[in-house]
């Protein structure tokens, strides 16, 4: 193991660590807020199609910074551009608060956007450091390893949006209802229960009673602007220990350093990595396609209330960590591209049960039968694992100083999860293809299978044409 982290004589195992922890930094934001496109949908009684703004907002932060950052960090180095990252992350999770004091979708959005824009800078700085961090050779185990501790972040923030936001959330609902019992029997009753409830409750209590639902939701966007508050906090302890410690300066190898305009010439005469930026466009589309309609999934599909469908979320995500160890160990005996493709075209199968395949049935307050569709859904996690990283070791083989701005290409590409979360909510709200046999909801789904055809020819291609 120790050979991870040596490289000219120097070991960096200290700063691998320290780095790597920021991996969890970002994934308890990436997987805390999935799960807010569903709460603004019926917190603000909006189409599923405006609550993935959420996501528009928060990955075309991503899109915005990730070449200004590479530019920084260029001119600057890696550890000035970490406490840039931190100190825009700090400032979007404080925000939360007045945007919740305002009552407005608008300020949540640009919170968010604040915030992954410190992703970014967080992201281009820390996955090119690490691959520098020890001998080019073991570059893609490295950053296998360092991402496998991004899910544990993740697996927290899943935690933390289903037991202390959607949870205290679903009270809400119920006072909601109980609102709506006193104000209006006959509107209450015409409520269906045995549905995830929680829109048609809110849209009858504001035909009766606005004010009321006012207060409602007042309180509902304190509950999830409270948990963001207390990560800006702990990120500003993450500044303050960056600040405080010295880090490695990594130079390019072998004196290598190009002008801005090489270095572009270059990478765009590289087809490896142009493919690779394709690749992980429709790779981070994928990823939060999937994270973020688990639970419209299991409520459309299932009558599943909100807090438990979050619950499979977790498991996909408790998948996705093991499945990156195991990945990790075995890239010892596999090359890369290979097991990246053979895991594209198991997801692209997986994706096929989720549309196809059928569901237990909501009767009387109970299940019956199995939720196939919804295991399939769960486990298109354990073949995402290896792809982030191993496609960003792919395209970042061998640049030396040139990968500060490769990285920002491939922190660009995570613009795809901007732009498809809100493809896939606008085929939710509208798809009727296949009349009453398939539900707008599985339809949907026909996004991922498509990512996942890209990503097995890249991996493919990459097995054909290189040996990695």
């Amino acid at each position: 193991m120790s050979n991870l982290f040596t490289k000219n004589g120097k070991n960096y195992l200290f700063p691998f660590i320290l780095v790597t922890s920021l991996f969890a930094l970002w994934g308890f934001a990436n997987d805390i807020t999935n799960p807010m496109v569903a709460a603004f949908k019926n917190i603000l009684l909006i189409s599923t199609a405006d609550s993935a703004l959420v996501q528009t907002a928060f990955y075309g932060g991503y899109c915005f910074m990730a070449i200004p950052a590479a530019l920084f960090i260029r001119k600057f180095n890696y550890k000035k551009g970490i406490l840039v990252g931190l100190g825009l992350y700090a400032i979007g999770c404080l925000l939360f608060i007045p945007a919740g004091n305002a009552m407005a979708f608008w300020a949540f959005l640009i919170a968010y956007f604040i915030m992954t824009c410190g992703l970014s800078f967080l992201e281009t700085t820390s996955n090119p450091y690490i691959l520098a961090l020890g001998p080019d050779e073991n570059s893609t185990r490295r950053l296998n390893f360092a991402q496998a501790f991004n899910p544990m972040g993740s697996i927290t923030g899943m935690f933390i949006a289903s037991n202390v936001i959607l949870k205290k959330l679903e009270i809400n609902d119920n006072s909601a209802l109980s609102m709506l019992q006193q104000k209006s029997a006959d509107a209450a009753a015409a409520i269906d229960v045995s549905k995830p409830f929680a829109e048609n409750v809110r849209q009858a209590l504001q035909s009766v009673d606005p004010e009321a639902l006012s207060v409602i939701r007042k309180a509902d966007l304190d509950i999830i602007s409270g948990p963001y508050l207390i990560l800006g906090l702990v990120v500003l302890a993450f500044f303050a220990l960056f600040f405080f410690t010295r880090l490695p300066r990594i130079t390019a190898d072998e004196g290598r350093s190009y002008t801005l305009g090489q270095t572009v010439r270059i990478l765009f005469a590289n087809k490896r990595y142009l493919w690779s930026v394709v690749a992980q466009t429709f790779y981070v589309g994928v990823q939060i396609m999937v994270w973020t309609y688990i639970i419209q999934y299991a409520g459309h599909e299932l009558g599943m209330p909100k807090s438990i469908a979050q619950n499979y979320n977790i498991v996909a995500m408790a998948s996705f960590v093991l499945s990156r160890f195991i990945c990790t160990f075995l890239l010892k005996f596999f090359k890369p591209s290979v097991l990246l493709s053979t895991l594209a075209i198991a997801g692209g199968l997986l994706t096929l049960g989720v549309i196809f395949l059928s569901n237990a049935q909501y009767v009387d307050g109970q299940y019956f039968g199995a939720y196939w569709g919804l295991y399939c859904l769960v486990a298109i996690s354990i073949c995402m694992s290896l792809m982030f990283p191993t496609i960003y070791g792919i395209a970042l083989k061998g640049m030396g100083d040139e990968a500060k701005l490769a990285s920002s290409g491939l922190i660009l590409a995570i613009g795809g999860g901007s732009i498809m979360p809100w493809l896939q909510g606008v085929l939710i709200d509208n798809a009727t293809w296949f009349g009453d046999a398939l539900s707008s909801v599985r339809i949907s789904f026909i996004l991922p299978f498509l990512c996942f055809v890209v990503i097995a020819s890249f991996g493919k291609w990459c097995s054909k044409t290189s040996r990695i």
